[in-house]
């Protein structure tokens, strides 16, 4: 956390269009969301983004990264109060996309190929129930979907090292933006702090 609380801006340019379908393809499109808790929410968002850049139309329209999944009677958590570990919230990253480009099935194993599922409320050298693994779906069919690629990718890649998926598979409840600071964090500090458990595991 230490690490994660040292600078926080820079004055170095970045374009934020890239990381936003255009507007015109936006508007004709019929969008859902998905909304994944993996860790750390800086590094979750970046590798979405790396892998399904908006600009050259991979199903991502746009993300933001924010705190979701606490306790019922916490409003508008920041993130020092997440951090803590008392309100109960994930860090999570919120993804618009167009389901006739990226299947909500293709996003769910993606999301299990870039971090660690068979860890508990841990990824990597972050610790607390903030960076635990969740998916978080907003549809029945979502919940379905989930649920079968779960099956799947434990079967495939966990089974044979006796590993198990921890990953929570929850119905998505209120949604709080983290502070703007927090939003593209990796892309405007290339240097910043990334968790390890961030890359391509297959």
């Amino acid at each position: 956390m230490l690490n994660r609380l040292k600078i926080l801006f820079s004055n170095a340019p970045l374009d934020l269009n890239q990381f936003k379908a255009p507007i015109s393809m936006m508007s004709s499109t019929k969008t859902e969301i998905a909304t994944f808790a993996a860790g750390c929410f800086w590094g979750v968002e970046h590798i979405f983004l790396k892998h399904f850049p908006p600009a050259q139309h991979r199903g991502i329209l746009r993300t933001w990264v924010g705190y979701t999944g606490g306790k019922a009677n916490v409003d508008n958590p920041d993130y020092r109060s997440v951090c803590s570990g008392t309100t109960g919230h994930a860090e999570a990253v919120k993804i618009e996309f167009d389901p006739e480009v990226v299947g909500f099935d293709q996003l769910v194993e993606f999301f299990y190929r870039t971090h660690d599922p068979t860890s508990v409320n841990r990824q990597g050298p972050d610790v607390g129930t903030q960076y635990r693994s969740a998916i978080f779906f907003h549809t029945p069919e979502q919940k379905h979907i989930a649920e079968r690629v779960t099956r799947e990718v434990q079967t495939k890649h966990f089974t044979p090292h006796n590993l198990h998926i921890m990953t929570q598979i929850v119905e998505a409840g209120p949604w709080y933006d983290a502070e703007e600071y927090h939003q593209l964090y990796l892309f405007k500090h290339p240097s910043g702090y990334q968790c390890p458990t961030h890359k391509l595991h297959w």
